[in-house]
């Protein structure tokens, strides 16, 4: 029982990166210790599981899809996103600068717990690095799409965020921001249990999940350095997103003139990033904030080397 509840908590840790934009849930389970076994898990949904299924035989289902690991962590997955996407809206109105420092100290951290776990630097393994956050760089820069409502792009959707959610520092949040459809899916949707946008979503995730497990897993067993040093580079590559100290870009037309959601609400198209003025207690207690989030990552990495030892 005890190994569930830590893994229902690290449930809740990737839960809580997916709703945010710029974090990764791919990275708290890298950091945890459980990305490897989650990426196993989901692709061990096959032929052979649906005839298992099919003939009654339940128990030789159960230990070959490492189901009760799937609950635990997906459990915590769901609450976490459900609980979390009335706080983080509250939050990211109210409070912007901490949140992101929050943020912007957990990935800083996890580039150091992740990069570490490479057995040997070389040529091929540094490239990798090198292309990893380069992509996540330019992914940063983006023009967002405007918000689309269409059953098929809200599938598509679906697809490519559950794929980026996996990937440790790709987030699938920001792809959905780069989409267009950040605030419609996990705000206004989530909030409001939307099943007509929600259904398709998740329909697009789960066949996202599915197929895109089959890939890393292969590159994961025959290319380890090389893969976790891209997504090292992945997650450097992602700091400037959460970046505290920034302002809003709106979407604008020809004329300057504001574009508006269908709800009256401003498009973000970007930030201009800065550098504060003036050491005041807004920066002293976001240093504090990004500090609590390293120290955070530092705990996890503890609680995994322990779990694994």
């Amino acid at each position: 029982m005890k190994a569930y509840i830590s893994l229902f908590l690290k449930g809740l840790g990737m839960g809580a990166a997916n709703v945010i934009p710029g974090v990764s849930g791919g990275t708290i389970a890298l950091i945890t210790g459980i990305f490897e076994r989650l990426i196993n898990a989901i692709k061990s949904f096959n032929i052979k599981a649906l005839k298992l299924l099919l003939k009654g035989d339940f128990k030789e289902l159960i230990r070959r899809t490492d189901l009760y690991f799937l609950i635990a962590v997906l459990a915590g997955v769901a609450i976490s996103i459900l609980s979390l996407a009335h706080l983080l809206d509250f939050l990211f109105k109210n409070y912007p600068v901490y949140i992101w420092s929050f943020f912007f100290g957990l990935i800083l951290a996890s580039v150091y717990f992740v990069g570490r776990t490479i057995d040997k630097w070389n040529f091929p393994v540094i490239t990798s690095f090198m292309i990893g956050t380069g992509i996540a760089i330019a992914i940063s820069v983006l023009t967002p799409a405007s918000e689309n409502t269409g059953m098929l792009y809200l599938f598509i959707c679906g697809i490519v965020a559950a794929c980026s959610m996996i990937l440790p520092g790709l987030s699938g949040s920001f792809v959905l921001i780069l989409m267009g459809n950040y605030q419609l899916v996990m705000i206004d949707a989530v909030n409001t249990l939307n099943l007509k946008v929600l259904l398709p979503v998740v329909a697009g995730a789960g066949i996202g999940l599915l197929g895109f497990s089959y890939i890393l897993s292969w590159v994961f067993e025959r290319f380890r350095n090389q893969t976790i040093a891209i997504l090292t580079g992945f997650i450097l590559g992602s700091l400037g997103i959460l970046w505290p100290w920034k302002n809003e870009i709106y979407r604008t037309g020809a004329t300057g003139e504001l574009i508006l959601k269908s709800s009256g609400e401003k498009i973000v198209e970007g930030y201009h990033w800065f550098i504060p003025d003036a050491f005041n207690h807004e920066v002293i207690l976001a240093i504090a904030f990004a500090l609590v989030g390293i120290v955070i990552i530092w705990l996890l990495e503890k609680l995994a080397a322990k779990s694994n030892a």
